[in-house]
């Protein structure tokens, strides 16, 4: 099969517009990217920012008349300025290989596994993840993920309840229930991260009462013995209040999300509640972990 693709180059004050408008008009599918390549470090907490120059792709039916659908696009486009776009048919090709040319399974510690679907399981006798990577970010590639992954490796869970705040795919939360532990509470402030990580606790053969997915505002605030939270320096420090409450005395945290320059500032809103292990430190990337008093 072929398809049509349109790509727009925009800012952040467009995006949802343009969205919208590509919605109305018939397209299958709609992603965002960076246009410049710059990294977004910072999202204000409760947010879902875009960068400053993004990259809109979409995906039409090949039969779709491409006259009459950038007339319309520009029809009602209300930006000030002309839009960038460009067009092109998509030969057909097995996306399914695409996509696994760039991701394989990962090892962390001595017996965890980060399998994506479709793959071979390296070693059946191991703890194997198994995750569907077109549902949400999250695959363990990233430093801050594997940085939490083989901490999670290394710990005793048995039996222990688990908060993975900011929970992406599910890829923490479910580690850590296979590694052993009882409960998981995963949370999130996009919806479609916790459908992700529904799907992909189903793919591992978890039940609903080991895995539960929250948003933030619905989390019953419950406390864990293990608080996992791979989000960024900025949301970190505007929780550290609220994860100190849902700690239990000797129970243990981990943060991940904050780059080298900010380990200090992150710590300092903790350390009033919690005793730092030195620094694990992977390309730039921090994971700090603590014992609640």
């Amino acid at each position: 099969m072929t398809w049509l693709q349109l790509r727009i180059e925009t800012n952040e004050t467009q995006t949802s517009a343009i969205e919208l408008i590509l919605d109305l008009l018939g397209a299958i599918s709609i992603t965002f990217e960076d246009a410049a390549e710059q990294p977004l470090y910072e999202p204000p907490l409760g947010t879902n920012p875009l960068w400053h120059r993004t990259r809109v792709t979409a995906l039409f039916d090949a039969d779709t008349d491409q006259q009459q659908l950038t007339e319309q696009l520009i029809q009602q486009y209300p930006g000030p300025t002309p839009l960038r776009y460009q067009i092109q048919i998509l030969k057909d090709k097995a996306w399914q290989t695409e996509w696994m040319k760039h991701i394989k399974p990962l090892a962390f510690g001595d017996h965890l596994w980060i399998i994506p679907q479709g793959f071979d399981i390296p070693d059946p006798k191991a703890i194997n993840v198994l995750f569907n990577p077109g549902l949400a970010f999250g695959t363990g590639s990233h430093p801050t993920t594997a940085l939490c992954l083989e901490w999670l490796a290394q710990q005793n869970l048995k039996d222990k309840t688990v908060i993975d705040y900011g929970c992406g795919s599910g890829i923490l939360g479910i580690a850590a229930c296979l590694l052993g532990s009882s409960t998981n509470h995963m949370i999130d402030i996009d919806t479609q991260a916790l459908e992700a990580t529904t799907q992909n606790a189903q793919l591992n053969s978890l039940n609903k009462q080991q895995i539960v997915c929250y948003l933030p505002e619905s989390f019953p605030n419950t406390q864990c013995d293990v608080l996992v939270a791979n989000i960024l320096a900025t949301p970190l420090i505007e929780l550290a209040k609220q994860f100190s409450t849902l700690v239990t005395p000797n129970g243990l945290l981990a943060l991940s999300g904050i780059l080298t320059e900010q380990i200090e500032s992150v710590q300092s809103a903790y350390e009033a509640w919690f005793d730092f292990d030195p620094a694990e430190i992977k390309d730039e990337w921090v994971l700090l972990t603590a014992k609640r008093r």
